[in-house]
């Protein structure tokens, strides 16, 4: 009997289906619209998944439908399925049963290679994102870029322009006038398709219709373009909006390079999830999942004993005067002072998890007039009921928009009077120690004048000296992960963030770290299937998303790529002088891997280079709103990190608000995870047999 193999994609728009014998021919295919039944139930309550009534029910018969037509009798007589697509979610299998699940950007590229094997460059644009992939001959792997989460580059804002105009999607290509030199707006598909009501009745048809198309074609390109940055060759522009050859004219006209549509540019994403179900089924029997097994997540005595610490600080001491900080702020001055210390966005991270408080908060926000572009931590601090404080310490820099809600802050709660605002330099040069150090001193001045209390210079010489063994513990810390296999979850580890944590200058970090090593030392004595060399090693950088670990447990356990190691631990700073400790502390301010954008990026090659990494992965809090991700440090951390062959995975996100969070975000990973398994074991389904 002739093996079959079975390649769906299920997107946002459309059902796309091929059929593909042994030999890699295309035997059928299928691209259609997609829609919810009439019913409007997502599924069924029985087990009966036969009559169409629900939309599992509905795909089950569009996926036989499709067989009959090829000549398939059953889904059973398929030798091996693989499916793709945003649509795939943990129900689908119970009506479709499938082999693997393969992201998009993988399918798009296995289908594009099928009949054109030298394609280095691709173009994907279906209902709901776009995505640019290209082969980087140096790290021998494939880069790419997604869209974020506006609609304007996506096929979504053609059907909202043909809706307006009233003519079929499909019609527009044929009547477009390339001559046109009308502009829309590229930055939103709201407005790019409301923009058309302006014009419709006061200039022919197709010259709107090459106005919209252009204006298509720049807002794919300001998406994911970057990635074509200095390219020159052929570019495959694939999925659904390949349809509109108008806006492949333009996307050649902007870009300079050619543009092919290949045949079955539609389903190519469905073509290529077939041929990984013929490269799928060979790999049966020698796939070997247990060299590179999860670390399970374990009860640690350190979290507990940091947990304790965090609701002390902020629950407790409240016979001692509240002094409000910024996470660079250093706490080896305020604990000298024996303060109770709030570090305004580490209070703001404890309202994640509590979803109906951040609603709140933001709510509150909102009403005082702070909208989605100001950072969510600081909109949490506005919405929400502060403890009093005495005093208030911030700095300028990295992050101008903090210090000056920081600023309102302090002014609502009636303190603006005692408040210091350290002007940090942003970047270090021959003056930026000696400022800092008077700075510390001037702030100093500032809070002891103002609250009465009394800086004893042995208490900040003690403070200095429990930091030093306090590094010293991270630095053997840090060393023991970089030398071993993964020895504790990432998951788990981030949320240590060592250099964040307002316990420097006690020995209670020195009792925590110490506590933290043993821990990971009783850990690497114990026998294990994973080896230092055959599983990959992600450095994690900036912060997490607060409300829910589910994303770095999808990398490492799911995915199976552990991150041995996470930008808020680095230790880069020297040991402090408690005879000079205004001047030591400014150089830690400025080492803490944060502060100086270059520093920094020098920081994470330091990273790369003593962990072996293989990958870097940006959660870019605020979608690059937020000033330790913004576009330019990205640019800069990507330049060095390609030199470097290591690629860097941007997840666009929010660390507070999971309203917002990208669809897209578990594609990117996977995609990310099957081209360094395409890399290191030379399979996209990780490590097999020799």
């Amino acid at each position: 009997m002739e093996k079959l193999f079975l390649g769906i994609d299920i997107g946002s728009t459309t059902f796309k289906a091929v059929l593909m014998t042994e030999s890699g021919k295309v035997r059928h295919t299928m691209y259609q619209r997609t829609k919810p039944v009439d019913s409007g139930r997502v599924r069924c309550t029985g087990a009966c998944a036969h009559c169409g009534a629900c939309n599992f029910g509905q795909l089950k018969e569009t996926v036989n439908g499709f067989l009959h037509d090829s000549g398939v009798n059953d889904i059973k007589d398929i030798t091996c399925t693989v499916v793709t697509g945003s649509q795939i979610v943990e129900d689908t299998h119970d009506f479709l049963p499938y082999d693997f699940q393969v992201s998009e950007v993988t399918a798009h590229v296995a289908g594009a290679h099928h009949y054109h094997p030298d394609c280095c460059a691709i173009l994907d644009v279906g209902g709901q994102d776009s995505k640019a992939m290209v082969f980087n001959p140096e790290m021998k792997m494939w880069n790419y870029k997604m869209s974020g989460i506006c609609a304007a580059g996506t096929g979504a804002f053609l059907d909202s322009v043909a809706a307006k105009l009233n003519i079929p999607v499909n019609e527009m290509a044929d009547k477009v006038n390339y001559d046109s030199t009308l502009e829309f707006s590229s930055v939103c598909a709201v407005l790019g398709a409301t923009s058309i009501n302006k014009f419709k009745n006061r200039f022919p048809l197709g010259e709107i219709i090459g106005g919209a198309c252009r204006a298509q074609a720049r807002t794919i390109m300001s998406g994911v373009g970057e990635l074509f940055q200095g390219y020159k060759g052929t570019i495959y522009f694939q999925g659904g909006v390949a349809y509109n050859r108008a806006v492949a004219y333009y996307l050649r006209e902007i870009t300079g390079n050619e543009i092919i549509i290949p045949e079955f540019h539609a389903v190519m994403g469905a073509l290529g999830a077939a041929c990984l179900a013929r490269e799928y089924y060979k790999t049966k029997g020698k796939q070997k999942p247990e060299i590179n097994a999860p670390l399970p997540e374990r009860t640690l005595k350190s979290a507990s004993m940091r947990s304790v610490a965090t609701r002390r600080d902020f629950l407790g001491k409240k016979d001692k005067p509240c002094v409000w900080r910024n996470l660079f702020f250093p706490s080896e001055i305020l604990n000298a002072l024996n303060v109770r210390i709030l570090t305004l966005e580490t209070y703001a991270a404890l309202f994640a998890r509590n979803g109906k408080r951040v609603k709140k908060a933001f709510d509150n926000a909102a009403c005082k007039g702070y909208s989605g572009e100001t950072c969510s931590f600081l909109r949490v601090l506005e919405g929400s009921e502060l403890p009093q404080a005495q005093f208030g310490v911030s700095t300028s820099q990295p992050c101008q928009q903090g210090e000056r809600v920081f600023r309102d802050l302090v002014r609502t709660y009636g303190i603006e009077d005692r408040f210091f605002s350290l002007q940090t330099p942003p970047n270090e040069d021959g003056n930026a120690v000696e400022h800092l150090a008077e700075d510390l001193e001037r702030a100093v001045h500032c809070i002891t004048a103002k609250t009465g209390l009394k800086m004893d210079p042995g208490k900040l010489a003690a403070a200095c000296n429990y930091s030093n063994e306090a590094r010293i513990h991270s630095l053997k810390i840090n060393d023991l992960r970089a030398a071993n296999r993964p020895l504790i979850r990432g998951s788990q580890s981030i949320y240590f963030a060592t250099i964040f944590s307002q316990m420097w200058g006690t020995p209670e970090l020195i009792d925590l770290q110490k506590q933290l090593l043993a821990e990971l030392e009783e850990e690497a004595a114990k026998p294990s299937t994973v080896e230092f060399d055959n599983t990959h090693r992600l450095l994690w950088l900036h912060l997490p998303p607060f409300y829910h670990s589910e994303l770095l447990n999808y990398i490492e356990e799911q995915c199976r790529a552990p991150i041995v190691f996470e930008e808020v631990n680095y230790v880069g700073w020297a040991p402090l002088d408690p005879n000079d400790p205004y001047r030591s502390l400014a150089k830690k301010m400025l080492h803490s891997g944060f502060m100086d954008p270059d520093y920094r990026v020098k920081a994470i090659l330091e990273q790369v280079e003593h962990f072996k990494l293989n990958g870097c992965i940006l959660y870019n809090h605020g979608f690059g709103r937020c000033s330790m991700a913004d576009s330019s440090f990205v640019k800069h951390a990507r330049e060095e990190l390609t030199k470097a062959k290591v690629p860097l995975l941007v997840l666009d996100g929010d660390c507070m608000d999971q309203t917002i969070d990208p669809c897209s975000t578990y594609t990117k990973v996977s995609a990310y995870v099957e081209a360094l398994n395409q890399k290191k074991y030379g399979s996209i389904f990780g490590p097999m047999e020799q």
